[in-house]
């Protein structure tokens, strides 16, 4: 099963601090509203922030995980946001209070590995910042490869010094690319490797590492790899609520538990959050998320209502 709790925890935050981390990135920290202490985390977790103008969007932790007095997340302002990032940039003020929701981890580090790679392009360096704070504390073997477009785009520089970091400038490389493969294909067998980035550089990093164990290989897409799809055309059964319910082709099992009334926490709708994941009961879903590893669509635990769909006629969930 997922190492996400299928059930987030969702609390009153208040945002405390802001602070420049790289040219367009801000990092954002959150205290909690009542009591001493946040829910825990571990490396490479995220939360949810449940902004002011509806929209829930998910934000990788960046602090250290032994930390529960606050959370800091790193968000980079995306031109072509679609309301989260501009809205966090433009709107946000230190005092305001949130709804959060999480932690919740599918990115979790293996603290065991004999040695571990973390690759990171771009704003996806906050997991990846995260992870060797991490494994610094604990004196494990590990490397950092970090790429930005130029170098004022880094940051965490001060947490990754002297963590065997290697930065990749693209503008100060004739504007190559980090060269992924070399990098996955030097790395020892038995090595636990990590990826967070921009869709070119994870599909690099999966192609490299194809022929490696896949409980070894990590990876995190803030997109999906490729559009959901929805064919339909079975019954879910929701056990708790005792109804059934026909998805009909074209729709989604988020889009007609809506239609139903039932309400179920989703955000992205892509499958690469994973605040829509529920556990199943009977039936083999369909998996279309890009989040889950092999080893748990095999198992067919949980899965991704917003984009999977399902290979038997019935499929009976735990809603």
């Amino acid at each position: 099963m997922s190492s996400a709790s299928t059930f987030a925890t969702t609390l009153q935050a208040r945002l405390t601090a802001i602070r420049y981390a790289a040219e367009g990135i801000h990092l954002y920290e959150f205290s909690p509203v009542e009591g001493d202490a946040l829910p825990r985390f571990t490396a490479g977790a995220h939360i949810d922030l449940h902004l002011p103008n509806g929209l829930v969007r998910q934000y990788s932790l960046c602090n250290p995980q032994h930390e529960t007095h606050r959370y800091v997340v790193g968000i980079k302002r995306d031109p072509s946001s679609r309301g989260g990032s501009s809205y966090v940039h433009e709107q946000l003020r230190v005092g305001t209070v949130l709804r959060v929701g999480g932690p919740r981890n599918h990115f979790a580090l293996h603290e065991e590995a004999r040695h571990t790679v973390l690759v990171a392009g771009g704003i996806g360096v906050t997991p990846i910042a995260c992870m060797a704070q991490r494994l610094r504390e604990l004196g494990a073997s590990f490397e950092v490869h970090y790429s930005v477009r130029r170098r004022e785009d880094a940051a965490f520089l001060d947490v990754l010094a002297g963590a065997n970091l290697h930065l990749h400038v693209d503008a100060e490389r004739d504007n190559a690319p980090l060269p992924v493969a070399r990098i996955v294909t030097g790395a020892d067998h038995d090595a636990h490797l990590y990826c967070c980035g921009p869709g070119p550089m994870l599909d690099a990093f999966e192609a490299a590492a194809a022929g490696r164990p896949a409980g070894h290989v990590h990876l995190e897409r803030f997109a999906a790899a490729a559009p959901v799809v929805a064919d339909g055309g079975f019954t879910v059964q929701l056990a708790r609520a005792g109804r059934s319910i026909y998805i009909a082709r074209g729709c989604t099992i988020l889009d007609a538990l809506r239609d139903q009334g039932v309400s179920v926490q989703a955000s992205c709708e892509q499958g690469i959050c994973g605040s829509c994941e529920t556990r199943v009961l009977s039936g083999r879903p369909d998996h279309r998320d890009s989040l889950l590893s092999d080893e748990e669509k095999q198992a067919n635990q949980v899965m991704m209502v917003c984009c999977s769909g399902s290979k038997d006629p019935l499929l009976v969930l735990d809603l």
